[in-house]
């Protein structure tokens, strides 16, 4: 009884007159790329997550625990929590119900004074209005005050007025939306796109349960995670052989909380994600940059007093080999550099962040000496690999005239030198090389021939990766260097593309190079400049016409279409079969070939995919193949 009085109490302290409005709606429709980012799949699925943010929010503030989303079969999309629900009486200024206000005013809502909302993640308040603003129709029912309320949009604007509907004992919002395909490039929702951000805010977000429902398949996950970002680490570091118990602080400083989990594995490539307000800072900040003088400082204090190594001084990079970290902040008043949130920048956060984990991970070093003494030598290994490497190139550098990387000998370089226009094949053999480098575009496609399968950079260290020849001539080609000493300015070529075999080896060459550019260049994945070819299947010829055909599926719709003909059929096992005619025809030329763009559309899922599939758990990757071998038919990034 007391609790209901409680809640009572909290629903009629957030009431019309905590709706705060800045300024009008404005322009969202002419140009949603500045609220949302894009109008492509990444904006349309931010829609989404800005009603979703919505609700956590309301949930961090202590209202409900249940958030619902379903995806409709006519894609449009809804979403619900029981938390308080949005404000539906009348503001006394503005004199219109609060509920109106949120969905057609921009800046209009319950964050911008802290009594409401001591933290949030909305888009600066301006979410729903937003998401209603682009969506051709949008539906809002609100559970509060004892009545149900709802209330219809279009395209931004009322098309009805606020109705009072059936009693009721329950608090909560529900928002129903379709997306506007004036506005958007496509308004088709990915059911793996919303799974991947749900799944992170239920580890992000303990106290929450998250049901997903996809109408269109009856695919339904719910995500509940009690062990917030322990559980979070966990599923990072599975197929990665975690080389000590996981590490875990949270503390608050100033209003700050901050949280933070660790786990050194013996893979080679490094995991770090930050949120702050549940929101990924995808380009780091202020708290980032405190988590790393705060764990490098913990390291060298342990490595010079602990392991007595009185002259050694590591740095990030050493440290970061191996390591799966988790940074998550609730900052009441967090300043991001750009409106979609990417980049923290309050200049206090990087010292409450380093204080906070200097300490507790100091402490958890001494505290537990034979977990320390396995960080420890990982990194000291690390060290050694990285000043080998150094010294390799400082040698390599000398040799050198030009003070670079020179190009590889068996590349077929382009003539023109304008980044902008030309393209890399990366092609798997000399056969298939051979017939790529006469049939191609001289003047702005370079190929590049690879010997058999590169080297595995989930299992190597970087020593061992720069000493490899095939690696080091995709360096040398591509121009950018490899990780802290990329530069994209100094990319060669705007399209980098794969071509490889439409078999097993092919697949396993092409999953390798993906996993050497995921690990090394993501910056050329971000930017949208790594391609995989997609070179036919089938040469079908009736008579004296010929048919090229990339499918099964499409060979079986052909052979359909011309019962009673004997086609002569011609499966290709390689493109070393083809000739140069053909190979320009069908998977080269500009004008008439097929490409697919790799995109990171979850870098966290990505990152666990690669784990799996690439790293020393075979058990693991047998598991994961049966169990996802029926669903996969075109496997991308």
């Amino acid at each position: 009884m007391e609790e209901a009085n409680k809640n009572n109490q909290a629903t009629n302290e957030y009431s019309a007159k905590e709706i705060t409005v800045l300024e009008g709606l404005a322009a969202v429709r002419k140009r949603p790329g500045m609220y949302i980012g894009s109008t492509s799949v990444q904006g349309l699925h931010h829609l989404v997550f800005e009603i979703v943010d919505n609700s956590i929010d309301e949930i961090q503030s202590g209202y409900g625990d249940l958030i619902k989303v379903i995806i409709h079969k006519d894609n449009s999309v809804s979403v619900s929590d029981n938390g308080r629900g949005i404000p539906v009486d009348v503001h006394p200024k503005y004199n219109k119900r609060a509920v109106e206000l949120v969905l057609t005013v921009l800046h209009a809502g319950g964050k911008f004074n802290k009594k409401s909302y001591k933290i949030s993640g909305g888009l600066h308040g301006v979410g729903l209005s937003v998401v209603n603003a682009l969506s051709e129709e949008l539906e809002v029912e609100i559970k509060r005050d004892g009545f149900v309320w709802t209330q219809k949009y279009s395209k931004g604007k009322p098309i009805t007025p606020v109705v009072k509907g059936q009693p009721t004992n329950e608090t909560g919002t529900k928002v129903k939306f379709k997306p506007d395909s004036e506005i958007f490039e496509t308004t088709v929702f990915d059911y793996h796109i919303i799974s991947a951000r749900l799944k992170e805010l239920a580890f992000l977000n303990p106290n929450v349960k998250i049901v997903l429902l996809d109408e269109r398949t009856d695919k339904e996950e719910i995500f509940k995670y009690e062990g917030g970002l322990l559980s979070f680490v966990d599923s990072l570091t599975n197929g990665k052989q975690p080389l000590h118990k996981a590490f875990y602080v949270k503390k608050e400083v100033e209003d700050v909380i901050v949280e933070v989990a660790i786990q050194y594995t013996r893979a080679y490539s490094s995991s770090i994600y930050s949120f702050v307000n549940n929101i990924r800072t995808t380009e780091g900040g202020t708290h980032e940059k405190g988590f790393k003088l705060a764990l490098t400082k913990a390291i060298n204090k342990y490595l010079n007093e602990g392991m007595k190594q009185k002259d050694l001084k590591v740095s990030f990079d050493d440290c970061k080999e191996g390591l799966v970290a988790l940074i998550s902040l609730k900052v009441p008043e967090p300043q991001f550099e750009g409106q979609t949130k990417t980049k923290l920048g309050n200049s206090e956060i990087s010292r409450i962040v380093n204080e906070v984990l200097f300490e507790a991970f100091y402490t958890f070093l001494l505290e537990n000496p034979e977990d320390a003494k396995a960080i420890a030598s990982k990194i000291l290994l690390s060290y050694k690999a990285r000043e080998a490497a150094r010294k390799a190139r400082e040698l390599a550098r000398r040799k050198s005239a030009l003070d670079s990387f020179s190009l590889p000998g068996k590349l077929a370089d382009c003539s023109s030198t304008d980044p902008s226009k030309t393209e890399l094949f990366i092609v798997e053999g000399d056969s298939a090389g051979g017939s790529a480098k006469q049939g191609r575009s001289k003047e702005i496609q370079a190929v590049l021939p690879l010997r058999g399968k590169i080297l595995n950079i989930e299992k190597s260290n970087i020593e061992k990766i720069l000493a490899n020849n095939e690696i080091s001539a995709l360096i040398s080609a591509i121009g950018t260097n490899i990780n802290d000493d990329f530069d994209i300015s100094k990319l060669r070529y705007d399209k980098i593309i794969i071509m490889t075999d439409a078999d097993v080896d092919g697949a396993h060459i092409r999953t390798l190079l993906l996993t050497f550019f995921y690990r090394t260049m993501p910056k050329l994945i971000e930017e949208g400049h790594i391609y995989i070819a997609q070179p036919p299947l089938y040469r079908v010829k009736k008579g004296k016409s010929i048919q090229y055909v990339y499918s099964d599926e499409e060979l079986n719709k052909v052979v359909k279409e011309n019962e009673g003909a004997k086609l002569d059929i011609q499966r290709y096992k390689g493109l070393g079969e083809m000739n140069p005619e053909q190979l320009w025809e069908t998977t080269m030329n500009p004008e008439t070939r097929i490409l697919k763009r790799v995109t990171i559309e979850d870098a966290i899922e990505a990152d666990r995919l690669f784990s799996v599939l690439m790293g020393e758990n075979v058990s693991l990757r047998r598991d994961f193949i049966v169990n996802n071998a029926l669903e996969v038919k075109n496997l991308d990034i």
